[in-house]
């Protein structure tokens, strides 16, 4: 019998206690906590990130996704929200992914590539030894006001396969996922987990509906 593959599901943008019971109760192995950002949706304070956070169980991982640049104030964010992985949305610009690692031991290190075309193949290759994962995403750094994620856009899975293809860790799939197109993104991708955000929500709330839809779709494969 051929093997399912079945990815890590994270469930972005959780706003409340309520929602991360939600996403959990329904399957998600991870949460993600967004801190202060140019653009995009389910920004939250820092405290509400630390008491989340506090109260997530193990083996869920919470992640704090973050638009600094600067390695020491990551470091900083992090020393007060105390999620177990961070989540670099934008390229560093002061200090180096191992400096750090190298700073927060144990805790995982996620970096954000936002694929824009071949060029971002190169990308992930040069930082797949420095970080834990990458998480692919359709962003775009260049506009005026940047676009770290949350775009609710897909962009192109061909690339992103070669992305999986080519590295020697895992990588998380973003960018326009949704019930109706997570069997498509699953297997033309093959990818580590699936990070959602707009596509499993109503009026930007959490939608139970939409989440049984997708683990359903996920498990019908």
């Amino acid at each position: 019998m051929e093997k399912v593959f079945n990815p890590r599901i994270k469930i972005c943008c959780i706003s409340s206690f309520e929602e991360a019971n939600l996403a959990i109760k329904m399957g998600a192995s991870a949460l993600g906590l967004v801190s202060e950002m140019p653009s995009g949706p389910g920004v939250i304070s820092m405290e509400t990130i630390k008491l989340i956070a506090a109260s997530v169980p193990p083996p869920i991982a919470t992640f704090l996704l973050t638009s600094k640049q600067n390695v020491k104030d990551i470091i900083k964010q992090h020393e007060y929200c105390r999620t177990n992985t961070i989540q670099i949305c934008d390229n560093l610009s002061v200090g180096t992914h191992k400096d750090l690692k190298n700073a927060l031991p144990g805790i995982a290190i996620v970096q954000v590539i936002h694929v824009t075309g071949e060029e971002s193949i190169e990308e992930a290759l040069a930082m797949q030894n420095d970080v834990d994962a990458i998480l692919l995403d359709s962003g775009d750094q260049s506009k005026q006001v940047k676009e770290l994620g949350g775009t609710g856009r897909t962009h192109n899975w061909e690339i992103s396969c070669k992305i999986r293809e080519e590295l020697k860790i895992p990588i998380f799939l973003a960018g326009g996922i949704k019930p109706v197109n997570i069997s498509e993104a699953i297997n033309r991708v093959h990818p580590f987990g699936i990070d959602l955000c707009s596509g499993v929500r109503t009026n930007d709330k959490l939608d139970e509906i939409k989440l049984s839809k997708l683990f359903n779709n996920i498990r019908r494969g």
